[in-house]
């Protein structure tokens, strides 16, 4: 299909007997927020890790815009446009928010060893930075130290380095983790705002984001997608409800 931008196609790995992908063919389309589910172990994380480059595959490719990714790390991946937010935060505390932002402006020229200080005159890094942090709502705070932000926030700097990397999808590994009510409707507000800039591959436990948000929804368990719908026919799924949904579904 001419609007998909990301496709994963049969991807496998296995760690000695543990099969922790097995076979997964998936799509990200234009526009489109599609969400990936499953309990613990279902090896949602380790598909992700595929993706980006962090860990190879067995077999199976990756494509961007139709290019295959094989071979690729994960700096050349997110130079080529694979934006990616974790479920445990990687920014760096000991620098201010605009620096965060900077350092991830600078991680697409794939220049990393530059030194901070004079990149902190670099105003195209700068202009591309400070826009980041006004999409995500952070401009205020860009002087303060990432270590000072709350959890909530931390997040936010999270997507606000990802944008800088001006992806062409975003991969979104449980951007609820740890947020409150409030905190989870500011994300999904912030979310639905940027999927109009690149498609969301979205992993995400909070059920009452998954459905508000996703356009579709794969359903991953040892390994292997076992539903792939919109959120109705995942909702009316009696197998996927039963098992893996519960009392977790929307009403």
């Amino acid at each position: 299909m001419t609007d998909v931008v990301l496709s994963t196609n049969r991807l496998f790995k296995s760690f000695g007997a543990l099969r922790a992908t097995n076979d997964v063919s998936l799509d990200l389309r234009k526009g489109e927020i599609h969400a990936l589910i499953g309990p613990n172990g279902a090896g949602k994380s380790t598909l992700v890790q595929q993706i980006t480059g962090h860990m190879m595959s067995d077999s199976g490719s990756v494509q961007l815009m139709g290019d295959d990714l094989s071979g690729k790390g994960p700096a050349a991946r997110a130079r080529l446009g694979l934006g990616r937010t974790f479920q445990i935060s990687s920014l760096s505390m000991e620098h201010t928010v605009l620096q965060n932002a900077v350092l991830g402006a600078l991680g697409r020229r794939g220049d990393v060893m530059r030194f901070l200080r004079p990149v902190m005159k670099d105003q195209s890094l700068l202009s591309s930075a400070q826009d980041a942090l006004a999409r995500v709502g952070l401009a205020e705070y860009a002087a303060m130290l990432a270590a000072d932000l709350s959890h909530g926030q931390l997040r936010q700097l999270e997507v606000a380095v990802a944008l800088t990397l001006q992806p062409k999808v975003f991969l979104m590994d449980e951007p609820m983790a740890g947020l409150g009510l409030e905190g989870a409707q500011q994300m999904i507000a912030l979310l639905t705002e940027l999927r109009q800039s690149a498609p969301i591959l979205l992993i995400e436990h909070d059920m009452d984001a998954v459905f508000a948000l996703a356009d579709r929804i794969s359903v991953l368990v040892y390994g292997q997608v076992i539903a792939t719908g919109t959120p109705e026919d995942i909702k009316v799924n009696p197998e996927i409800r039963a098992a893996y949904l519960g009392d977790e579904v929307p009403t």
